[in-house]
């Protein structure tokens, strides 16, 4: 049975209310900041598991609307930068960029260990390292079909999505609980609101959302969206390729300060609001469609390697990450982000920050610093990383 885009798109609006109602009746799932989307995904794929199982009900989604939920995702974080703010947050993305290709050579080096300890081909091990964790199903896929025709490993692609799609879980999972740790033991507090206008008396007063400025906000993503995608389609042959949603991005923030020219400001509330929603669709969507019972046959050792890897980004993000970036609340956000995207996507890093903002106060900062590293400079280094790899004798990629 296949659902139709409206229906795909009704199902997931359940699957987020579940979400949201597990989370808040659950204690430890709110304690440790689960995104809605994460926890109501998996619920469904776990009951349309059992349901295929028991009574062999099959559900396939239709996915024409996830591509552009992510387009308009990145389109509204763009436009949530305004350069003046992102002005004192330059010395922070510079940190982050730099303690991010340490972490990525270690991660390949874990998964080597562990695939050569359990006598797997070594290149196994970068499968389950940057490959899908920080590369994702794109990466994963264009490796796959290369180390499938030039080593003929078995079923390498289904345990390249398989990986990817399990780092999306873990990302989602292990981001909040590393926050609320460094937030309690080095007792942080949220900086300066967003969006907000100071009153005379010293107090801020945010502009609320109403129709009229969330449809202004709407207007400016919808154009971002359409005018990246049109030049993301005008320089696709070009030397260096940027992807559809960074193109999105960059249009996104050059409206958003643009505009003031025009004496038109656009609501933060507003761009919050569509930005949440669009993201959390998308990932509620990506979960439901998890294949359970096929991961569960494929995964094997792969799941050994998750954990380790899970571990090992927990561990950098509170020891290293954190320090390094400033040891305060934007780095505690930057060090969910870095959860999300270190072993799923940059979808989940949002999540992950999107959660522990809405219950510690805003990032600004960081909301600009991880969306630009997570879909674009660490996919740079991160080839940079994997080609030093394959070079190395006995790996034979």
């Amino acid at each position: 049975m296949t659902l139709q885009p409206l229906e795909t798109l009704l199902l997931a609006t359940l699957a987020l209310l579940l979400g949201r109602l597990v989370n808040r009746l659950v204690p430890v799932l709110s304690r440790y900041n689960i995104p809605d989307p994460i926890t109501g995904g998996l619920l469904v794929s776990i009951g349309l598991a059992l349901a295929g199982a028991l009574g062999d009900l099959h559900l396939e989604f239709d996915n024409t609307a996830k591509p552009v939920l992510l387009l308009a995702f990145f389109s509204a974080v763009g436009l949530s930068a305004d350069l003046a703010m992102l002005r004192h947050g330059g010395k922070r993305l510079l940190l982050f960029v730099i303690v991010l290709a340490p972490f990525l050579v270690l991660q390949n080096l874990l998964g080597i260990l562990i695939a050569k300890g359990m006598d797997m081909h070594p290149l196994m091990g970068l499968v389950g390292g940057t490959i899908t964790l920080v590369g994702g199903h794109g990466t994963g896929a264009a490796y796959a079909d290369r180390f499938a025709e030039v080593h003929n490993l078995q079923s390498i692609m289904e345990l390249s999505m398989t990986s990817a799609t399990l780092g999306l879980v873990a990302g989602g999972i292990i981001g909040g609980p590393v926050a609320q740790w460094l937030i309690r033991r080095h007792r942080l507090e949220a900086g300066v609101q967003r969006g907000t206008a100071q009153s005379e008396g010293g107090a801020t007063q945010a502009e609320p959302v109403g129709s009229a400025n969330f449809l202004t906000v709407l207007s400016a993503t919808l154009a971002a969206l359409v005018i990246g995608q049109v030049l993301a389609g005008l320089f696709s042959d070009s030397p260096i390729t940027l992807p559809s949603f960074l193109w999105c991005l960059l249009m996104g923030v050059a409206i958003r300060n643009l505009l003031p020219l025009a004496r038109v400001r656009l609501n933060d509330g507003a761009i919050d609001l569509l930005a949440s929603v669009t993201l959390s669709l998308f990932l509620v969507i990506t979960m439901m469609a998890l294949n359970l019972a096929h991961v569960a046959t494929v995964a094997g050792p792969l799941l050994l390697i998750l954990v380790a890897q899970s571990i090992l980004a927990m561990v950098y993000a509170a020891m290293v990450v954190f320090r390094f970036t400033g040891r305060d609340y934007e780095s505690v956000v930057l060090s969910a982000a870095f959860c999300g995207f270190s072993t799923g996507a940059t979808a989940t890093a949002i999540a992950n920050m999107q959660a522990i903002a809405r219950k510690y106060g805003p990032a600004p900062e960081a909301f600009i610093v991880a969306p630009l590293v997570g879909a674009f400079l660490i996919d740079l280094l991160n080839a940079l990383v994997l080609t030093g790899f394959l070079s190395l004798p006995g790996m034979g990629g």
